[in-house]
């Protein structure tokens, strides 16, 4: 290959893995947004079912992707003890969704992404726990500014909650749960442990694939008994907005988009790459999230939001440093 083919081979990677971490952060950054728009500013008082939505889109379109469009190869299930730790993960999976999404009608975006932040914290914790996996001390050390600036940022909220907070929080420990049993079901290396009698391993579209269609039972489920008035309050506020539909239809579609882009700028990017991206992208949403809901921020609020991106910073500094 010449250097003028290897040259434009490298510009079409480049622009190529370009567009995947756009559409990540697009697709992320949207449903964030367009959660709390219809949550707090719409008179959608239902995020059980709007879970169920996303979660209904995802089943959908995960089947579309790996059976007619051939993304990756379809893996099939191979055991009742993978079938119960795919079960297992949906329904946490569910769990840290609808946490943050009732959270959000309760406390801004800006500092529901401060209190999502400490992922890592409780990532650590459920790591040790469930496959025993230390950290040097030092790492663990990094996590110190990780949780004081969440607790700087509480007491300079104006928007503060006390239920929302619980359940911010509550969603920040379900997904760093889901990621650890997600790093458990997607590896096939590994010590043992409750989680992982054996080595199973499956990607995350087909993970995605499976989860759906569980996390959609449990939830519909969930909508009967909590949220029994849905349909009827539904269909008035799709009589009086006329765009709700629409909404609700694109808001469910960038839910998978934000999985399928996941899954891409993983496959296509290191682990760091995808850590030090993630960390912008929580900037990011919050700047977009104060200049479009115009919530007000304090020094205080900023500073312990601060103080927590760049404790997550050194976390993951020190994680590559200290392996």
């Amino acid at each position: 290959m010449s250097s003028t083919q290897q040259s434009s081979s490298t510009k079409k990677q480049t622009l190529f893995i370009a567009s995947l971490i756009i559409l990540w952060y697009s697709s992320n950054i949207g449903v964030l947004l367009l959660n709390k728009f219809l949550l707090s500013n719409y008179g959608f008082r239902f995020p059980i079912f709007l879970t169920m939505c996303h979660m209904s889109a995802c089943a959908f379109l995960s089947y579309v992707s790996i059976v007619f469009m051939k993304l990756v190869p379809l893996q099939p299930i191979k055991s009742r003890p993978q079938f119960l730790k795919i079960a297992t993960l949906s329904v946490v999976f569910c769990g840290s969704v609808v946490g943050g999404n009732i959270s959000l009608r309760y406390l801004p975006v800006s500092f529901n992404q401060a209190v999502g932040a400490t992922t890592p914290f409780f990532t650590a914790l459920f790591a040790y726990f469930m496959t025993f996996k230390r950290e040097a001390w030092v790492t663990y050390g990094a996590l110190v500014p990780v949780v004081a600036g969440v607790v700087i940022a509480s007491g300079g909220e104006p928007g503060f909650h006390w239920f929302g907070f619980i359940m911010c929080l509550s969603a920040t420990a379900a997904r760093a749960f889901k990621s650890v049993l997600q790093g458990i079901l997607l590896s096939s290396e590994g010590p043992a442990c409750a989680f992982h009698s054996y080595r199973e391993k499956l990607n995350s579209m087909n993970l995605l694939l499976y989860m759906s269609p569980i996390a959609v039972l449990v939830l519909v489920l969930a909508v009967i008994i909590m949220e029994p008035n849905v349909l009827e309050v539904i269909l008035s506020l799709g009589k009086q907005h006329r765009y709700m539909w629409l909404l609700l239809f694109i808001n469910s579609t960038m839910a998978y988009s934000a999985n399928l882009s996941n899954f891409l700028v993983t496959k296509h990017t290191s682990a760091l790459t995808l850590q030090v991206l993630g960390n912008a992208k929580g900037a990011v949403a919050v700047v977009i999230s104060i200049l479009l809901f115009r919530n007000p921020v304090t020094v205080v609020g900023i500073g312990g939001y601060t103080i927590t991106v760049l404790g997550v910073v050194a976390y993951g500094e020190a994680k590559r440093r200290f392996r």
